[in-house]
């Protein structure tokens, strides 16, 4: 059976509530390690705001899909990072693959929004202040797009 590779393209979703707190999740397999929603495309195909969507309810049990009552408030912030793939998790791609895209989405939900995580890939969540929740990222792209909230994050209403 063939090795089954991860692709290097992802997203970074920032979910936060109206008053700008953001959702922090960690590891299973890093436990100093807070993150947003991550992950890579399942198939070449799949849009990068299909991949938000499932990573989303993988990760979280949130569930922002089309027709659901939060799929307008996953907005496509058309940022891209490009960065080198952390070496404990080189194995996951293909040789000669060092590199990762990672595309940028936010989703406001409410206050209050419980979350369900994938035990095999996060142990804990937290809800912070966006600042804080930047200082307690690991990774420092997902700190900046914690820190661009302000200028990203959309008030819209929940109906």
């Amino acid at each position: 059976m063939p090795a089954i590779y991860k692709i290097p393209l992802s997203v970074l979703v920032v979910i936060y509530t109206p008053v700008l707190d953001v959702l922090l999740i960690r590891r299973a397999d890093a436990p100093d390690f807070w993150q947003s929603v991550t992950g890579s495309k399942d198939t070449p195909a799949e849009t990068f705001a299909q991949t938000a969507v499932r990573e989303v309810q993988e990760e979280t049990g949130i569930d922002c899909g089309p027709g659901t009552a939060l799929a307008r408030h996953l907005d496509d912030w058309q940022l891209e990072n490009v960065y080198d793939i952390y070496p404990r998790w080189q194995h996951r791609y293909a040789s000669g693959v060092t590199r990762n895209t990672e595309h940028l989405f936010g989703l406001q939900v409410p206050s209050g929004t419980s979350v369900r995580l994938s035990p095999r890939e996060h142990t804990a969540w937290q809800w912070l202040p966006y600042q804080q929740a930047a200082a307690a990222c690991f990774s420092p792209s997902n700190a900046e797009a914690c820190l661009m909230l302000p200028r990203f994050a959309h008030q819209k209403a929940f109906l």
